[in-house]
């Protein structure tokens, strides 16, 4: 699911991912989220950041990795800039062969397995995250990678456990707690999900995606006036409230197509 015509004439930028239209819909309609509504959104542990000089990296990193394909230092490398330009097909080609040069490093495992979520392979992805730690070393960041997993594949249950156990070890963790909080919204938590996502947003610096899926969760109970006051603290005004006023009529748009199906189902059993 995609969120592709916003109402207003500019490009909707509340969405930090594509996850938060599977959460308007979650809470909207009252469905139960599906895996299909929730394909490739949640972020994996710490996103790699934007690489603002992209394509040059990955071509220096490819003529080292050519050079010396067994490097497995050059592979991780060369991978995550393949995955920062939004290469994931070849990411996961590179690290898959690293995986078979090095089958017991853990480093390799984890970012194969994020590698292969992101490009939408969650079995394998699982299975790969899950030998990438042992229960006697957990590792929180690929717990949070597999609770990420789960919640794309609709597991929202088992994914917050996952989290909860990653908190233990790694307490407030940010990305965690962001993961967390987008969790409960998918599973239509959300209280829980405001709480979580401003005990993220109270971090510094703070990650601008945290404090919009925040904004989002609180206009999604209503509360629109505080939800564009909190998306202005990154968006120009007017965008802030464009996409406030995008989400208010897909609420309404959503509330009316729920009551016209009620009032059918209540007219076909009369």
């Amino acid at each position: 699911m995609r969120w592709t015509r916003p109402i207003s004439t500019r490009p909707a930028r509340f969405l930090a991912s594509a996850v938060l239209l599977a959460i308007v819909a979650a809470a909207a309609a009252g469905c139960q989220t599906t895996q299909t509504e929730a394909t490739g959104a949640l972020p994996i542990a710490a996103a790699d950041p934007p690489d603002p000089d992209g394509r040059h990296t990955v071509e220096v990193l490819g003529q080292q990795y050519r050079a010396d394909p067994s490097n497995i230092q050059v592979a991780l490398r060369y991978a995550q800039a393949l995955r920062a330009a939004g290469q994931r097909a070849q990411a996961v080609a590179v690290l898959e062969r690293a995986s078979i040069e090095q089958p017991r490093d853990k480093s390799v495992l984890g970012a194969y397995g994020r590698a292969l979520a992101e490009a939408g392979n969650y079995e394998q992805a699982l299975a790969v995250l899950d030998r990438a730690h042992t229960p006697d070393q957990p590792d929180w960041r690929i717990l949070s990678a597999q609770g990420a997993v789960l919640d794309q594949m609709g597991r929202h249950a088992e994914a917050q456990g996952h989290y909860l156990t990653a908190l233990k070890i790694a307490p407030d963790e940010p990305s965690i707690l962001s993961n967390l909080g987008l969790s409960y919204a998918l599973s239509k938590n959300l209280r829980n999900a405001e709480t979580t996502l401003r005990q993220a947003a109270a971090h510094r610096p703070v990650d601008p995606r945290v404090r919009q899926n925040l904004a989002l969760v609180v206009g999604l109970q209503g509360r629109f006036a505080e939800a564009e006051s909190i998306a202005r603290a990154d968006l120009p005004p007017d965008q802030a409230t464009a996409n406030v006023a995008y989400l208010q009529q897909m609420l309404a748009h959503r509330k009316d197509v729920r009551e016209h199906r009620d009032a059918r189902a209540t007219d076909g059993a009369s």
